[in-house]
């Protein structure tokens, strides 16, 4: 049985329309409510929210559903998904909900569930999550739901920024004279940033830091990396960080200019872990999409590279199932386990800030060693999500490519978890066979059930 609301980073939509309405998103919250009640006698959830338009609306429709079934609510406003899961520990609540549709348009938005544990429930909890949202919906009247006014608590949001602030044990280092370029992404983390920084001895600039409901992602963030590359050449910045709309992803640029993405952050943390001794396992978990060129860096370093399907949640529980204390994905989710149940990227973006104060070099200097294969990611925008083993030229074209590149490539044919695309990830030892497999793939794939062709060479799930 398959669930048909939780992809694999929520429930994601559209604003307005379904699963993304008011009546559904009523009964997400009565649902998830009956739920919890069967778990804790008063059950108490806190909602936090993205910078989205939509996205106080949806809090507080979900807020009225998850009274009408005996819970108690309580907002912390705009935060970003990690700081909401690391209060919804802290503080001892039932569940956290966090509204926001991370790295994509403003026009969408999503609900993430996270336990009192501070991590995403399981898919098998998930299942049951959906069977009590649609008794929900099936008896709900047919008139619109009356949203539950929120006012939310801000106080809050310093706990979370003076967690961060330990965990990176921030007070034991120096980076006095030296630059920052942070990207908000006009998201979650432009409510915290300047806190989270300032004090750190640091030269910070702030770009995409002003949203308006509407510029969430919008030619900024970890999508638009060249903007934060501009800036950090402009301002002769030693490092620059970009964020999605909810925080929980980081990509940074080096002061050279280059791009460093999660692949270089999971080899620069597990050689600094392994100095220190802390690695455990002398292994990280990536996913399938981690680049071939980790894998080989990794390898000289006498460390393993574990590959699980994409979604931080997997890497997350292939870390416990392995007793890994990091893991992480190419799109900047990273999990330093022993710190926070979940991937954050201010807390990696602190963590990066140490390191290089710690070893005294610069960010380009820390990746050394890793040699990138040539790798593109395509997306085809498709009609509905067929099976792809039941599509035979597909098939047949993934087996030819692969056969063509042998040991010295890789090839992923997948689908998005939150929208309807199938991803193209053609991995080689040149730029020309990457090419020339994954227009082949993404043609095949056009012609059987695709819509139109485009590229987003950094987009996950």
């Amino acid at each position: 049985m398959e669930k048909k609301l939780f992809g694999t980073d929520g429930i994601r939509g559209v604003a307005g329309q379904p699963p993304l309405d008011s009546m559904m998103t009523f009964a997400v919250g009565r649902g998830l409510g009956q739920y919890l009640l069967q778990k804790f006698p008063q059950p108490r959830v806190m909602l936090g929210e993205d910078t989205r338009e939509s996205s106080h609306w949806i809090a507080e429709t979900v807020a009225a559903g998850l009274h009408e079934a005996g819970a108690q609510t309580l907002s912390v406003g705009v935060i970003t998904t990690p700081g909401l899961a690391y209060l919804t520990v802290s503080e001892r609540f039932a569940a956290g909900i966090m509204i926001s549709a991370s790295h994509n348009p403003y026009q969408d938005n999503g609900i993430k569930v996270i336990a009192s544990s501070g991590y995403k429930f399981p898919d098998g909890e998930e299942m049951e999550f959906e069977r009590h949202i649609f008794e929900a919906l099936a008896c709900q009247r047919d008139d619109d739901p009356v949203p539950l006014l929120l006012q939310p608590d801000r106080a809050l949001l310093d706990k979370y920024v003076q967690y961060l602030r330990r965990a990176a044990a921030v007070s034991y280092w120096n980076l006095a004279g030296r630059k920052l370029v942070v990207d908000c992404a006009n998201g979650s983390a432009s409510a915290i940033a300047g806190e989270v920084f300032e004090g750190l001895g640091l030269e910070l600039h702030r770009i995409a830091d002003q949203p308006n409901g509407r510029n969430i992602n919008l030619h900024c963030g970890s999508l638009h990396l060249e903007n934060l590359r501009e800036a950090v050449l402009r301002e002769k910045a030693d490092l620059g960080v970009s964020f999605d709309g909810d925080a929980d992803r980081a990509l940074f640029v080096a002061a050279s200019g280059k791009f460093v993405d999660g692949d270089g952050i999971l080899l620069l943390a597990s050689r600094s872990m392994r100095r220190k001794g802390t690695l455990k396992g002398n292994a990280v978990v990536g996913t399938v999409m981690a680049n071939l060129g980790l894998e080989c860096a990794l390898a000289r370093e006498g460390l393993r590279l574990l590959r699980t399907p994409v979604g931080d949640k997997y890497v997350l529980e292939e870390m416990q199932r392995a007793g890994l204390n990091l893991g992480g994905e190419q799109s900047g989710h990273i999990i330093f386990s022993d710190l926070a149940t979940t991937g954050d990227g201010l807390l990696t973006a602190l963590q990066v800030l140490r390191i290089m104060a710690e070893e005294r070099q610069t960010l380009e200097q820390l990746v050394e060693g890793l040699a990138v294969f040539p790798q593109t990611i395509r997306n085809v925008q498709v009609r509905e999500k067929v099976p792809l083993e039941s599509l035979p030229r597909v098939q047949e074209q993934i087996r030819v490519s692969q056969q063509s590149l042998g040991s010295a490539g890789r090839i992923l044919v997948r689908y998005s978890g939150t929208e309807l695309l199938a991803r193209v990830m053609v991995e080689a030892e040149s730029a020309e066979a990457v090419e020339r497999h994954a227009s082949a793939l993404v043609r095949v794939i056009q012609e059987s059930i695709g819509e139109r062709i485009g590229a987003d060479p950094l987009s996950s799930p």
